[in-house]
């Protein structure tokens, strides 16, 4: 996947949500959102697979530790089209991140303890980020 926007030097504290809005494109085989310390350190990486990686309507969470990625986790939930309009907001506390898009919600560890987000990057989609 291209790599799109990428926000450094955030301070999202535990309950603040991150906005992002975007249109899935066309013939996106998937798209990402990564969140965390940096690209190496990942809180969250929310990965919603078309058809990639061999995973058919999948999403993937996982997280990344200094530059190494932890156990993948899928989950069955799919409420994503090809050329959608959507908006994700990501939220987190000392034990879980939350993803909410307006038909589902996604629960996945915060296996690293983080206590503020720092970084945001996004990938597989036109987007605008909204606070």
């Amino acid at each position: 996947m291209e790599q799109g926007l990428v926000v450094t030097q955030l301070d999202i504290q535990p309950g603040e949500c991150i906005k992002v809005k975007g249109k899935i494109l066309s013939d996106a085989k998937g798209f990402a959102v990564n969140v965390g310390k940096d690209s190496s350190t990942l809180m969250l990486h929310f990965n919603p697979r078309f058809n990639c990686h061999g995973d058919v309507n999948t999403v993937v969470c996982n997280s990344k530790e200094d530059g190494t990625w932890g156990e993948e986790d899928r989950k069955a939930d799919f409420p994503f089209q090809q050329g959608d309009k959507i908006e994700i907001c990501i939220s987190y506390n000392e034990t879980e991140a939350t993803v909410k898009v307006p038909e589902a919600e996604f629960q996945f560890p915060n296996r690293l303890g983080m206590d503020k987000i720092e970084y945001l990057a996004v990938e597989g989609f036109f987007l605008k980020l909204v606070q």
